[in-house]
C-alpha cells in the first residue's frame, strides 16, 4: 500500500473532526442563542461534503488494508462523533505503517 493512501485518509480525518467540531459549536450558538442560522448552514453543508471525502478515503484505505467489515464500520463512523476521529486516526496510523511499502524497494510482482 501507498503512503498516499494513509496520508490522504489522515488529512480527511483532521479536517472532518475540526469541522464537526466546528459544527457543534454553531449549533450551541444557534439553538441555545438563537443567532448564526446562516453560518450554521454553511459549516453544516461544507461538513457533509468533507465527510463523504472522508468517507471515501476511509473506506479506499480500509480496503487496501484489508480491515473486516466491523472495523471498518467504526472507523467510518467515527467521522460522526465529536473527537472520536483524532483518536481512531492516530490507531489507525499505529496499524497500517507497517503495511506500507518502501519506496526504495521493488515492487514485486503479483
Amino acid at each position: 500500500m501507498k503512503r498516499s493512501v494513509l496520508t490522504r485518509y489522515r488529512v480527511m480525518a483532521y479536517v472532518t473532526a475540526v469541522m464537526l467540531l466546528i459544527l457543534c459549536v454553531c449549533m450551541v450558538v444557534k439553538y441555545g442563542f438563537d443567532k448564526g442560522e446562516g453560518l450554521t448552514l454553511a459549516v453544516s453543508q461544507i461538513h457533509g461534503v468533507l465527510f463523504i471525502i472522508y468517507l471515501v478515503f476511509a473506506f479506499d484505505l480500509g480496503s487496501k488494508a484489508k480491515w473486516p467489515f466491523g472495523k471498518l464500520l467504526w472507523v467510518l463512523v467515527s467521522g460522526t462523533i465529536p473527537t472520536a476521529a483524532f483518536f481512531v486516526e492516530r490507531k489507525v496510523v499505529r496499524e497500517v505503517e507497517p503495511l506500507l511499502t518502501d519506496p526504495a524497494t521493488p515492487l514485486a510482482k503479483a
